[in-house]
């Protein structure tokens, strides 16, 4: 396949439930990737049955597969099975594979990504669009995860703008791969959690997120050394407010001043 030389050829044949000899093959000449042997052989399943439930026959033919079209059409008839050179393979033993077997492959499969889209809708209440675009990897997927589970479901929305924006960008800037992030998903849960206590904006956390892209550090390590904390306490913001009047009591005349004299001004019209 790495020289681009790969052709097979795939014979196809149905039984109705319960007969055991299946019926006339069709024969499906130089598919040339596994992709398009199994959609061939769907289409030719498919077709087959169609025909016979509508009280059709089954011609003995070679088929082609056109990619394009996504079916397969006739390109010779054969009338005899010895025209094809069929013969067993000694070497190849017959496949017989129980419902247990596929139950137990089944079993072992990682969640698929239409799955983990229809779980993140549910249980974080995520847009279609959200989800399809967390669940399109499953690095990005178990990262938006591990987030969401330490910031919890209420703040899941919050996670994945995050994800999908900030730590996107700086993933493509520098070319890194998630599984590779410079910061961590208990990082992110970390400044996320800043930002819904109100310790700092959604403003400064960019302002913090890109130090600890380059610094590698916690957000409240930043946040403590860059003194970036918000006040949100109205007594102290007024306490703020007094003190910075009470230092500046010409400010605060020629304040008051202009404002008296704007009036007189406004009154005179």
């Amino acid at each position: 396949m790495q020289e681009g030389s790969f052709r097979c050829d795939a014979n196809v044949s149905v039984r109705p439930r319960g007969r055991e000899k299946f019926g006339t093959r069709a024969e499906i000449k130089n598919l040339n990737s596994f992709r398009f042997v199994e959609k061939a052989v769907h289409y030719e399943v498919a077709r087959q049955i169609e025909l016979l439930e509508s009280g059709g026959t089954v011609v003995q033919e070679t088929r082609l597969y056109d990619s394009d079209k996504d079916e397969t059409r006739s390109m010779r008839s054969k009338e005899e099975a010895n025209d094809y050179r069929y013969f067993p393979d000694p070497d190849l033993l017959p496949v017989q594979i129980d419902e247990s077997f596929i139950d137990a492959v089944r079993a072992t499969l990682p969640e698929l990504p239409d799955d983990k889209a229809a779980r993140f809708a549910r249980d974080f209440g995520l847009s279609a669009y959200d989800a399809g675009v967390l669940s399109a990897s499953r690095e990005l997927g178990a990262y938006f995860e591990a987030a969401a589970a330490q910031l919890g479901a209420t703040h899941a929305k919050l996670a994945a703008n995050w994800v999908m924006g900030e730590l996107s960008s700086a993933l493509n800037r520098d070319n890194v791969e998630i599984k590779e992030s410079r910061v961590s998903p208990g990082q992110l849960s970390g400044l996320l959690e800043r930002i819904v206590d109100q310790t700092i904006s959604g403003k400064i956390a960019k302002e913090v997120f890109e130090a600890m892209w380059s610094e590698g550090k916690s957000a409240d390590a930043i946040i403590e050394a860059k003194g970036l904390k918000q006040i949100t306490d109205s007594g102290a913001i007024e306490g703020v407010i007094d003190a910075v009047i009470a230092a500046n009591p010409k400010q605060l005349a020629d304040y008051r001043s202009a404002r008296r004299n704007c009036s007189v001004s406004s009154s005179g019209r």
